[in-house]
């Protein structure tokens, strides 16, 4: 079966689309006239995080930089140039994407999607500006080029959505899901921790507002994407069989492998507060957490306990802006198990 692109306008077609793909819509949007109820509600959730780098003062954060330790410096530029390779493809997948959702407010997401990744881009060039010379800000954006591992776990993203790209079909617009949902339910995560960490330990505390920005955007961008999954599966049931959900489980668990891999590199056993072995089995249990919001199996038995309960991040992203960061000083308590909670 072929998958054919959304018109440009149809004036035999109503306004809420006949289906997620391959349907019929007149490409007109109105929210009152949404074929999928969530969609309104998910679209003001979206603008309720709206948010640029220029809030965020990056005045104390240029005083400690020179302080940190070697370690913490090469960690957190590597971490950088990690997000800047996939907040810039993410930016182009979900506008080749929006192409083939038949539904207007479906493409009206991905339209805010793209934006807010692009707001996640200028966020990396507007931390490193501050941080370090212009020479070294652009080495950083060459990390993805020459880093060994850093290009191992990108390639494996890059070339998922390169297979619809190239060859657009209902099924590898559905693995291409799949591989999203990765990119932005996984992959950020051992980096997420890293700077979560330093912040608790009063350090680069401006640059952790911005990656928990970021963060509660990643979780919208999750949560539409799997919400996609799911109404695909049911509109067209002939791809929920058991290639798709071996699919799912074996991807989910190459990621997961591949993000320690690449938290062992970047983290280790090198900073006070994380463990590698915290890290492994938190990686584990956010690859079975996304598998099993998308209804399948999950590719590591047990792990159902987040073992770094110490992370604080936007606990509820129906909640806005507000979050742990937000306050006059912009500062916080070292937080425990007793006081933090990461529910991501």
């Amino acid at each position: 079966m072929e998958i054919t692109k959304r018109k440009l306008y149809d004036v035999t077609a109503p306004n809420a689309s006949t289906g997620i793909i391959n349907g019929q819509s007149s490409n007109v949007l109105n929210w009152d006239d949404c074929r999928f109820p969530w969609a309104y509600p998910m679209y003001k959730n979206m603008l309720g995080n709206f948010w640029t780098p220029f809030e965020i003062n990056m005045a104390e954060d240029i005083k400690q930089w020179s302080r940190l330790s070697e370690d913490e410096r090469f960690t957190f530029k590597r971490i950088i140039g990690l997000l800047a390779f996939l907040d810039s493809i993410q930016t182009d997948y979900s506008a080749k994407v929006a192409d083939y959702l038949t539904d207007s407010s479906l493409s009206a997401l991905m339209a805010v999607l793209s934006f807010q990744e692009v707001v996640h881009n200028q966020s990396y060039s507007y931390v490193l500006s501050s941080l370090v010379p212009k020479s070294e800000q652009d080495e950083i954006f060459e990390y993805w080029k020459h880093d060994e591992i850093l290009r191992e776990r990108n390639d494996f993203i890059a070339q998922g959505y390169e297979d619809f790209t190239e060859n657009p079909t209902p099924r590898t617009f559905l693995k291409s899901i799949v591989y999203d949902i990765v990119l932005e339910g996984l992959n950020f995560y051992s980096g997420f921790a890293f700077f979560y960490n330093l912040a608790r330990n009063q350090k680069m505390v401006a640059s952790a507002a911005m990656i928990n920005y970021i963060n509660r955007d990643e979780q919208l961008h999750v949560r539409l994407f799997t919400q996609i999954f799911r109404e695909l599966l049911v509109e067209h049931p002939e791809l929920d069989d058991n290639e798709t959900r071996q699919f799912v489980t074996e991807t989910f668990r190459t990621a997961a492998e591949l993000e320690i891999r690449w938290g062992e590199y970047i983290v280790g056993n090198r900073f006070d507060g994380v463990t590698i072995d915290d890290l492994r089995s938190y990686i584990r249990f956010m690859a079975n957490k996304r598998v099993r919001e998308m209804g399948m199996e999950p590719p590591f038995p047990g792990y159902r306990t987040n073992p770094m309960r110490w992370i604080v991040a936007y606990e509820d992203v129906n909640q806005g802006k507000q979050d742990f960061f937000e306050g006059k000083s912009r500062s916080y308590t070292k937080v425990s198990v007793d006081n933090g909670f990461d529910d991501l």
